[in-house]
Parts: structure tokens; C-alpha cells; sequence
């Protein structure tokens, strides 16, 4: 499964789980980390967890695509690691905090990648 593949199904599963304000952010000149970061805002501790539940589950369901790695839980936010995507789901308190959409945008290009 290509990068854009995993990113359309990743956000059509948010979208079908009520996720707001779903940004991708490309990140592959940035960082060798990913080439995609998925940031999107669920509106209570639950609400994010079920998202992310439900990503995982379909990912793994649909496409035999589970993720690599999860973390958090009842914080707020939860990432979960798909190698060339990265999901962040966040309540908005977190995602103002940590602001990653300008984190990722104001980061210079990592020339060591050789792009």
C-alpha cells in the first residue's frame, strides 16, 4: 500500500468516526521519520480514543495494514505509527498546545535525506 493510499483510507475512517479538522502535513523533505502526518481533533478523551480505535481496527481489517506502534491513551492524544503515515489524534486543548501543523511547517528541509 503507497503513502497516498494509507493517507486517503486513514482520513476516510476519521472522517467516518465524526474526527474535525482533519490536516495532512507532507513531511518527507523534513524528516526520514514519515512522509505524512495526519493531524485531527476528536472532542472529549473518548471521542479521540474511539477514533483511533476504530483507524486501527479498519486498518488492520481492510487493508492488513495495523499499525506499528500506538501511543497514548487517555491524554488527550494518540499517534499511531503506520511507517510512511503517522495519525495524531488530539483534543483541541493538546492540539493548540503543541501546535504541530506549524511545528512541521516553519521546520526547515533536512538535507541529509539528499531531497
Amino acid at each position: 500500500m503507497t503513502s497516498a493510499e494509507k493517507t486517503k483510507s486513514i482520513i476516510h475512517f476519521v472522517e467516518d468516526m465524526k474526527g474535525e479538522q482533519i490536516e495532512t502535513l507532507d513531511v518527507h523533505e523534513k524528516t526520514s521519520v514519515a512522509d505524512t502526518f495526519i493531524v485531527c481533533s476528536g472532542t472529549s478523551d473518548r471521542h479521540v480514543a474511539s477514533i483511533a480505535e476504530r483507524v486501527a481496527e479498519r486498518m488492520k481489517k481492510e487493508h492488513q495494514e495495523p499499525p506499528l506502534r500506538i501511543e497514548g491513551d487517555n491524554s488527550g492524544w494518540v499517534l499511531q505509527d503506520y511507517g510512511d503515515v503517522i495519525l495524531h489524534v488530539m483534543r483541541d486543548e493538546q492540539r493548540q498546545f503543541y501546535d504541530l501543523e506549524t511545528l512541521w511547517k516553519m521546520m526547515p528541509r533536512d538535507p541529509s535525506l539528499g531531497v
